[in-house]
């Protein structure tokens, strides 16, 4: 098999990715990366020394960054389904821009407010996790606006843009939920939960939920058994 995927389903990048294959799909070999394995870090770090995940490998060709990897998939292994970039000029930039927003106002605070979670105590950034849940809202209000007149995060069709919006928006809002006045966000987001290839990701991750440290905060449906 040409393409491996090394992720791991409880990461919202990987979900971004997953995403994507699942979109076009391509066909793939999961690789599920154990970076608290000391051979198995070692051996990853040796193919992408930033230790980030997800990557793909396409043959000998390693592809790191999930926009990157998602333009690449889109270019090379999207078979007759619909690119996830457009190929017009102006149309690429706004799914571009919606990506861009998704990772740094969305995913980026999203993931630092887990993270502070999972630190000792006295090693917590309260001010930090402040700021983030801020910068949280300020996007919910953004995209507010954003989605008038849009059926998905970028226009008429299902983008790159929504590849990030999925998983960014599906754990932000267990930290800081929508509010009433964000009407459309709500509705777009059960409309991409619901998206075949997002659901085929969520009920994947089901089973590591139990490890996501705001759990509690799951929407009942996703509930880990106990």
């Amino acid at each position: 098999m040409a393409l491996s995927l090394y992720y791991h389903p409880l990461s919202s990048c990987c979900w971004k990715v997953l995403i994507a294959l699942y979109e076009l799909g391509a066909a793939f070999e999961p690789r599920l990366l154990n970076l608290g394995d000391p051979e198995e870090r070692k051996n990853f770090l040796a193919l992408w020394p930033t230790g980030k995940m997800p990557l793909l490998l396409d043959g000998s060709h390693v592809v790191p960054e999930t926009s990157i990897i998602i333009e690449h998939l889109s270019h090379h292994h999207r078979g007759g389904a619909s690119p996830l970039v457009p190929a017009d000029p102006e149309a690429s930039l706004e799914v571009r821009l919606m990506d861009r927003l998704l990772d740094l106002y969305v995913m980026t605070p999203m993931q630092a407010i887990v993270a502070d979670r999972l630190r000792d105590e006295a090693d917590r950034d309260p001010i930090g996790v402040s700021n983030a849940r801020g910068t949280l809202a300020m996007a919910y209000g953004l995209l507010e606006q954003k989605l008038e007149g849009r059926a998905w995060m970028a226009g008429d069709s299902f983008s790159l843009a929504d590849c990030a919006a999925a998983p960014s928006l599906f754990y932000a809002t267990t930290l800081v939920p929508l509010q009433a006045e964000h009407r459309r966000l709500g509705g777009y987001l059960e409309r991409v939960l619901q998206r075949p290839s997002v659901a085929r990701v969520l009920e994947e991750a089901q089973p590591f939920f139990q490890y996501y440290p705001y759990r509690e905060a799951l929407p009942a449906r996703y509930q880990p058994a106990t």
